[in-house]
């Protein structure tokens, strides 16, 4: 597996999600239950900020503070999370998260690749895992499931849209 190629592939499937999504999209609840397009890039951007933290962790460096808040109570996490970047602008919130993923590529080549791929580096996530399954399964993976739901909503935005121009189909 390329890790860099994974984290490219993800932060581009975001990328593609938002294309075309008025401003005045993100911030109106529905995207995924209440969240809005804002809230779920606030969401993803902490999970990029966790990230961040737990290849640190890996490398042996600290503090970790968004790993251990995340391991605190990882629901929690998510609430307060979203709820800090309630009021910044969406603009400050992709900011965050453009920043955020750049930081964790660049901390990912800092892991050699044979560390990448030893079990037990995140004993908390399971033992029989290594950072390259934390980073499909739980960044990976999870940014695919929200670019989908992103598209999703900027398709029924995009149909609100078009009714609201006075157009019939």
């Amino acid at each position: 597996m390329n890790t860099i190629d994974v984290l490219r592939h993800g932060h581009r499937a975001v990328q593609d999600s938002l294309y075309g999504l008025p401003e005045s999209a993100w911030t109106t609840p529905g995207a995924c239950g209440v969240w809005s397009v804002k809230d779920i890039l606030a969401h993803l951007a902490s999970f990029e900020l966790l990230l961040a933290d737990v290849i640190r962790s890996v490398l042996r460096e600290s503090p970790t503070p968004v790993l251990s808040s995340y391991l605190a109570d990882p629901e929690q996490f998510n609430v307060t999370e979203v709820t800090r970047r309630r009021e910044m602008p969406p603009h400050e919130v992709w900011v965050e998260y453009e920043s955020a993923y750049r930081s964790t590529l660049t901390l990912v080549t800092q892991v050699p690749i044979r560390v990448r791929r030893l079990n037990g580096m995140l004993p908390w996530y399971g033992a029989a895992t290594d950072l390259e399954d934390f980073i499909v399964y739980s960044i990976y993976g999870h940014k695919r499931e929200h670019a989908a739901q992103i598209a999703a909503y900027r398709g029924q935005w995009s149909q609100v849209a078009w009714r609201w121009d006075g157009v019939t189909p």
